[in-house]
């Protein structure tokens, strides 16, 4: 279906410009197997990327190519029934979107940047979320079998000069205690209440769930009418999962579900095999500002306590820290590293949440802060205090103190190679349709145009 979009094409492809006529409709630009590719496609990436402060040459040239490879994985994805975690795909939305509104102010700004409303773009964020993890997840099964040794890595690097190695940003390890402020009863009361009162309109038949959901659900899905869309058990959060999968009568409204995310009531729509289609509608309960004082002043006093050596920093974080992510580690952050694969604790400073690394980037090795607000990867507002455990200042990667790193250095290459070789026996075997207005283009991999 053509989708209305803002765009107006002059003489040739690299004068594309946005313009304000509303009477340009969408146009297939490529096809790639049964699927086609977007002009709108291509503006929807090109500008979140500038959100996100990445430039790239030539856009209307390397992104739709981009799109087209994606294209090549997610069709072997779906033959090798490569799926995701939605609850992790969630996740990673809200955090793009928090740290947005952080980058630029406000939601309202955010919308003006994105051209959508925050809900319509947190769902763009989804679903591209959804495909880069599953393309990287089909990489990873074309790569699992790659083995090197040390002496390969010694090999490799022996004839590299000092100044060509690779360089290592600052990286640092931080650990964090965190105060979830508390909802008082009387907001949890409200929530509940006007959930309740949704249902009996719903149960009555006065009100349409999907029309309130549209209106009053605080998740991305309320554009859709809180529809999810079918999914397996392990795709939602346990507490969600539960009840969606309970529910058989599609005139019925679920219990209140109380998750990490807020307050749900939910609708059964289908069920297909070990999968089911549910609608929701979710709140969120508002916190107090007095909560969220009270909060930073209890952890200004764990921080005193610590610089006057009442107890460690580790002790505190395993007994009285919210974050239950670190609490067991001593307080120590911790990320999953895609291009390494590994669970590491040593982050650069763009890959810490923007409120830690602000916090971070003047503290001297040892140092705990003053207790701030931040907004943690479920959207919550949370205080928090960190202590500085160690900073490792950019330099050139040396075989002795970087191994592993220039280990990765020649995985990635032989990865690289495989999947290069992938991408072009695909190109072979994969139908793919280019209009005569972008063929124009140095593609990285030529064999597009048969």
């Amino acid at each position: 279906m053509m989708r209305q979009l803002f765009i107006c094409v002059l003489s040739t492809l690299f004068s594309l410009q946005l313009c304000a006529q509303s009477n340009v409709v969408d146009e297939v630009i490529w096809v790639v197997g049964d699927d086609p590719i977007l002009l709108s496609d291509v503006e929807e990436t090109r500008i979140s990327l500038e959100m996100r402060g990445e430039h790239i040459d030539n856009p209307y040239c390397v992104i739709p190519e981009q799109l087209a490879i994606q294209k090549l994985f997610l069709h072997q994805a779906d033959l090798d029934s490569i799926e995701v975690d939605e609850v992790d795909v969630i996740q990673a939305a809200d955090a793009q979107i928090n740290e947005a509104i952080q980058n630029f102010g406000s939601r309202e700004n955010v919308e003006t940047m994105a051209r959508k409303s925050i809900s319509q773009f947190r769902e763009q964020l989804k679903k591209r979320m959804r495909d880069d993890e599953r393309v990287r997840r089909m990489q990873m099964k074309l790569t699992e079998n790659i083995k090197v040794t040390p002496a390969e890595v010694r090999e490799y690097f022996k004839s590299v000069p000092e100044d060509s190695l690779p360089f290592i940003p600052t990286q640092v390890e931080v650990q964090i205690i965190t105060y979830v402020p508390q909802v008082s009863r009387a907001e949890v009361e409200r929530i509940e209440n006007q959930l309740r009162e949704f249902a009996r309109r719903v149960n009555s038949g006065e009100a349409d769930f999907s029309t309130l959901a549209k209106f009053y659900s605080q998740d991305g899905s309320a554009r859709n009418g809180g529809e999810l869309g079918y999914s397996g058990r392990n795709q939602w959060v346990p507490e969600f999962s539960n009840v969606a999968f309970s529910l058989n009568d599609p005139k019925k409204v679920s219990k209140i579900v109380r998750t990490e995310f807020g307050y749900h009531i939910l609708q059964l729509i289908g069920k297909r095999g070990d999968k089911v289609n549910v609608r929701h509608i979710l709140l969120k309960p508002e916190i107090d500002e007095s909560e969220i004082q009270h909060g930073l002043n209890r952890l200004d006093s764990i921080a005193d306590d610590i610089r006057t050596d009442k107890f460690s920093f580790d002790e505190a974080a395993a007994v009285l820290s919210d974050d239950k992510d670190t609490r067991n580690n001593h307080g120590l952050m911790a990320f999953f590293n895609t291009e390494t694969r590994e669970l590491t604790s040593r982050f650069q400073m763009k890959q810490l949440p923007p409120e830690i690394a602000k916090v971070v980037e003047n503290m001297k090795v040892g140092e705990v802060s003053k207790a701030f607000e931040m907004v943690n990867e479920k959207g919550q507002r949370v205080c928090a205090i960190v202590r500085l455990k160690e900073r490792i200042e950019g330099h050139r990667a040396s075989i002795t103190e970087d191994f592993q790193r220039l280990k990765d250095v020649v995985y990635s290459q032989r990865s690289q190679e495989i999947i290069d070789k992938w991408i072009r026996e695909k190109q072979r075997t994969t139908y793919v349709r280019i209009s005569n207005n972008w063929r124009n283009c140095e593609f990285r991999y030529p064999g597009w145009i048969k």
